[in-house]
Parts: structure tokens; C-alpha cells; sequence
């Protein structure tokens, strides 16, 4: 830092102390600052070196009034409150992108918007130009947010394939259907007939997805389709315990039981212990997502693996492509069954 001419407080350096440092002009250190295009290496390594030495920090405010851009990006997630902090794979989503978008020295801004008032703000909020586009977490069919950023020319990456919007928004997903394939299959090599499902809901791809790849398995394998066997829950733990209860009472020989979240299945599994229901002996028991919720439960779970560090990686490496001028994209990434004591 330099003195102030008071003799007081250091100021804070600035892009002029660098360029002095570094031995090239002001313009030459600018175009580094933004990318480095136009540059010599050997220029581009004495301005790192200088802005190491001096500690100069670059003003996101002014470099914003120039280039149009906040250079930040906006985590929304369109839940209730109490969700984010209840289900894991929120935590582990967000901890990803937050490490990906590091890389690019950009700060990732957490917006919960799980009431019309909190959608209405935040979008209003995200069209005024404060993020420069945004990873949508949670999009439920007939919610307006994904359509509406869109309409307005906000670049956006959605977790999962939004419902009705088709190709319209760039979105990455793990293959939810072949991952419910594979646990259902898992299910009926071990013998298990009578197999329940709680889905997710059915207002979201994850829902849709996993409830088609459990009944097309069975469909294959020649097992009556049986509706008594098919609750929904909403991914939280209270509602696979509600499920698992209605599945008891509605089909008592059930054998085995399709979770559609490994938080959920913690409640299946409070349920089944409470009916005096041995897992796995009596009733078999699969997750999806491989969640912290797998491993914390008692028995571990088997479940399906959601490549969650690939998921955040390449939802920011989309979002930034289409910040840059890039079409909207999709990518569909693949699961792993893993085996554990549940099954």
C-alpha cells in the first residue's frame, strides 16, 4: 500500500502502482485485468507478479460500470428456507459451484425464494442486473422463474431438466431415469417382488424421471403394475416416513421399497423399525443421490450416486459459456449404483 499524504492510513494500491511496479503501461495492465488478450507473456507475468507484491484488489464496482457486468453469479434455489438446510445435497451443490466459479475469481450470491413474495423480489432483484446469470436449483412445473429470467435474457443454467421448457434453458442433470433402472433391477435379483416406490414430486424432473425408470423395469422384468404400491413425498425426511407408512397399510407383503432420496429413505427406514420391519431381511431398501443422509443412516444405505462434483462443475462451466455469448446447452451425466447394508 502507499502512504496518504496526510501520514496517515496506507491507501490502497492502485492500477497505476502496479503498472509502475510491473514496467508496462496502465493499458497493459487493464487488458490483463480483463483477460489478458493483447498481451505478451512475459508482460502478463510481470503484472501478476506486481499485483502480488503491491496487494492491489480490483474494484468489482468500477470495473463493473465499464463492462456492463457484475462479475457474480446468483445460486437460486426456489424451496422453502428450512429445505436448504435440511437436505444435503443443497450444501453439497452449493460448496461445488462456489469452488468452480473461485477458479474464475467470481463470487457465487445464495438467493432462497420459496414464497411468490421471495420469487417476485429475487427476480426482480436478478433482472435489474445484479448477477450477471444464475444456477436454478429446484425448478417445479408451473413455477415462473425459469421463464421469466429467460424471457428477460438472463443466462441461466437450471439443476436438472426443467419441466415445459424443453430446450429453451440450458440445464445439467445426472440420467435420473437409468439411475432408477439400475436400483430397481438391483431389487429384483435379489429376489424382491412386491417393491414400493416413494417418488419425489411429480412436479419435478427428478420426480418424473425416477417414477418412469421404476415402473418401466418392472414392466420389463413381467411384474404387475400395482398403484397401491406408489406414494410421492417431496424429498424431505417426514415425507418418506409418511410414505413408507401408507405403503405398509396399503400393501403389508411388500418386500422391498424404491426411495427417491436418500433423505427420504431415513424416514422410510424410521417407519419400517417402527413397524417391526427388519432392513434388510423383511423389507430391502434403496436411496438415490448418495447423499451424507446414505452413509449417516442406520443401516447404510444402497443407493444411486449423483456425480455431484461434475454436476456443479459443469452447470458453471455452462453458465459461463452462455455469459459469453454461447447458445443454451444440456448435459446429461451418469450414475452409479453403490451397495450397502440396506439391501
Amino acid at each position: 500500500m502507499t502512504m496518504s499524504s496526510t501520514g496517515g492510513r496506507r491507501k490502497p494500491p492502485t492500477i497505476h502502482d502496479v503498472a509502475r511496479e510491473a514496467g508496462v503501461s496502465r493499458g497493459t495492465v487493464s487488458r490483463v485485468l480483463n483477460g489478458g488478450h493483447y498481451v505478451s507473456p512475459a508482460a502478463a507475468d510481470a503484472v501478476d507478479a506486481a499485483i502480488r507484491k503491491t496487494g492491489y484488489v480490483v474494484n468489482r464496482h468500477a470495473r463493473s460500470l465499464i463492462t456492463g457486468r457484475s462479475d457474480s453469479v446468483g445460486f437460486l434455489l426456489t424451496e422453502p428456507q428450512e429445505r436448504f438446510f435440511e437436505d444435503p445435497n443443497f450444501n453439497v451443490l452449493l460448496r461445488g459451484c462456489t469452488q468452480a466459479l473461485a477458479a474464475h475469481d467470481i463470487p457465487l450470491l445464495l438467493m432462497l425464494a420459496g414464497t411468490d413474495d421471495e420469487r417476485r423480489r429475487i427476480t426482480r432483484y436478478i433482472t435489474a442486473g445484479h448477477v450477471d446469470g444464475v444456477l436454478l436449483v429446484s425448478s417445479h412445473s408451473g413455477d415462473p422463474v425459469a421463464e421469466e429470467l429467460r424471457a428477460a435474457g438472463v443466462p441461466l443454467v437450471a439443476c436438472g431438466k426443467p419441466i415445459g421448457l424443453g430446450s429453451k434453458v440450458s440445464y445439467v442433470a445426472a440420467d435420473d431415469r437409468d439411475g432408477a433402472r439400475d436400483m430397481v433391477r438391483h431389487l429384483l435379483a435379489l429376489g424382491r417382488r412386491r417393491i414400493g416406490v416413494v417418488t419425489g414430486p411429480l412436479d419435478t424432473p427428478g420426480g418424473v424421471e425416477r417414477l418412469a425408470g421404476y415402473r418401466e423395469v418392472l414392466a420389463e422384468a413381467g411384474v404387475e403394475a400395482d398403484e397401491r404400491l406408489v406414494v410421492s413425498g417431496d424429498y424431505s425426511r417426514a415425507s418418506g416416513e409418511a410414505g413408507a407408512e401408507r405403503l405398509l397399510a396399503r400393501a403389508p407383503d411388500m418386500d422391498a421399497v424404491f426411495v427417491a432420496s436418500d433423505l427420504m429413505a431415513q424416514g422410510v427406514l424410521t417407519a419400517l423399525n417402527r413397524a417391526g420391519r427388519r432392513v434388510p431381511q423383511d423389507v430391502a431398501v434403496g436411496g438415490f443421490d448418495d447423499s451424507p443422509a446414505a452413509v449417516a443412516a442406520s443401516p447404510e444405505l444402497t443407493t444411486i450416486r449423483q456425480p455431484w462434483d461434475r454436476i456443479s462443475s459443469e452447470m458453471v462451466r455452462v453458465l459461463l459459456a452462455q455469459i459469453g455469448g454461447e447458445d443454451p446447452a444440456a448435459v446429461i451425466l451418469p450414475t452409479e449404483l453403490v451397495k450397502r447394508d440396506s439391501t
